[in-house]
């Protein structure tokens, strides 16, 4: 069986478990868009993907705020954010464009040895966006897109990750 880890927000109200590989582990990559700069107050974002029916809510499924829009979103898609309405951690996202798939955050992953080894990140995308004072991350295989990468190759590279049209 695959591993699965548990992601907490950070009062500790709301936590998922999700795959950490296998079949319903897409890949993990950090994003540059001017979209994260904003949602997480950051230069960047580091996430993964998953698909969705593999969430499971350990608790606090019901403390979820949705929030959704697709004004700054470059492929025109409408991203939906699940914050915590207690703390306000983003948990995950969804797209429209990708519905069967989910990007909770990185570093909402309790155990901290994924950070470093399952979950670091193999994909850097929207390259074009990121600041001048942040070096390029120092990842070994580390494929590097100056756009979205995963909406890119959405029929293609995607497919192929997950072994079905996302």
């Amino acid at each position: 069986m695959a591993e699965r880890a548990t992601a907490t927000c950070f009062c500790g109200t709301v936590q998922i478990e999700v795959p950490v590989e296998g079949d319903d582990f897409v890949g993990s990559f950090i994003c540059h868009c001017t979209d994260d700069h904003k949602i997480h107050a950051s230069m960047f974002a580091s996430n993964f993907i998953v698909k969705q029916s593999s969430i499971v809510h350990v608790r606090g499924q019901e403390k979820l705020t949705r929030y959704s829009q697709s004004a700054t979103i470059s492929t025109g898609n409408t991203m939906s954010n699940y914050f915590c309405s207690v703390c306000g951690t983003l948990m995950y996202r969804i797209s429209s464009g990708f519905p069967d798939m989910a990007i909770p955050r990185i570093g909402t992953v309790d155990d901290l040895t994924l950070h470093e080894t399952k979950l670091a990140p193999k994909v850097e995308q929207f390259v074009k966006d990121r600041v001048a004072w942040l070096d390029p991350p120092q990842v070994d295989g580390l494929i590097s897109e100056m756009g979205g990468y995963y909406g890119k190759f959405q029929e293609n590279k995607a497919t192929r990750l997950i072994g079905n049209k996302l």
